[in-house]
This record gives C-alpha cells, structure tokens and sequence, in this order.
C-alpha cells in the first residue's frame, strides 16, 4: 500500500553493508503521505511522495499567480 499515486514510487529492497563485509536485508520505504491540496474549488486527495507533493504544490501556485 505505501505506493505514489502520481508516479508509483513504493518500497524498495535492498542490503545493509557492513565493514566486515556481512550481508542483511533492508527495505527502503518511500516518504508516502495522505494529503488533500485544493487548486482552486477543486481538490486532490490521495497518497503522494514527498516529490510529488512538492511538484504539486508548485504547479498549482504557479497556476494562481498567472
């Protein structure tokens, strides 16, 4: 469930690395947020990444301001 919404970023597997060289598995969990913006009189809702979030949130103030 820890998916974007926007661009399907989710959780990503990989291997902590220690000096001695031993090998354990690790996930990587993306920065996955419920949020509601509004643009305007309407409103996107869902789980987004920290990135899209930002994205977002850039488009619908540059939006404002034209």
């Amino acid at each position: 469930m820890r998916k974007c919404n926007l661009c399907g970023k989710g959780t990503a597997i990989g291997r902590n690395r220690s000096h001695a060289q031993n090998r354990t598995p690790r996930t990587f969990m993306a920065n996955i947020q419920k949020i509601t913006l509004k643009s305007g009189e309407s409103e996107i809702s869902g789980s987004f990444c920290s990135k899209c979030i930002k994205k977002m949130k850039g488009e619908i103030k540059k939006n404002n301001n034209s």
